[in-house]
């Protein structure tokens, strides 16, 4: 399950991936829209800057904007920032591989699910471009 910061954190690429040509955005303006705390935005906000998605602007007409175009953020790349591997289990992670504590991992019925999991949702979360998300008549597979 997702975190509240990796839901928001989406809403708010989300937003200013809608706002790209515009300009800077004020966090003001995305926290209304999309009805996120503003102090819980400016944390979201810090993040994505520190991990490379977003940048700011100070003072008169400053706000935030992507540091790159929406196709080139991928949904699971924001995921992955937020709140990390993607995988179920720690056994089957691509970025953070460990013992997850089951007796035999060589044998174990369940780890391959949990590596079929990881593997589709990576492949959908990955193949999905915040322009995507934003394309007019967009279907969902």
């Amino acid at each position: 399950m997702l975190s509240s910061r990796a839901r928001y954190a989406t809403r708010a690429v989300l937003d200013l991936s809608q706002q790209f040509d515009k300009g800077p955005t004020h966090i003001k303006e995305i926290a209304e829209r999309q009805n996120i705390p503003v102090g819980f935005l400016q944390q979201i906000l810090g993040a994505l800057k520190m991990t490379g998605f977003v940048v700011s602007q100070k003072g008169p007409g400053g706000g935030f904007t992507l540091s790159r175009k929406p196709a080139e953020i991928s949904l699971g790349a924001v995921l992955r920032a937020m709140d990390g591997p993607l995988a179920p289990t720690s056994c089957v992670s691509q970025t953070r591989r460990g013992e997850c504590g089951c007796p035999d991992a060589k044998t174990c019925p369940t780890r391959d699910y949990f590596q079929q999991a990881r593997d589709t949702a990576a492949e959908i979360l990955d193949s999905t471009s915040f322009a995507d998300l934003i394309a007019p008549g967009k279907e969902i597979l």
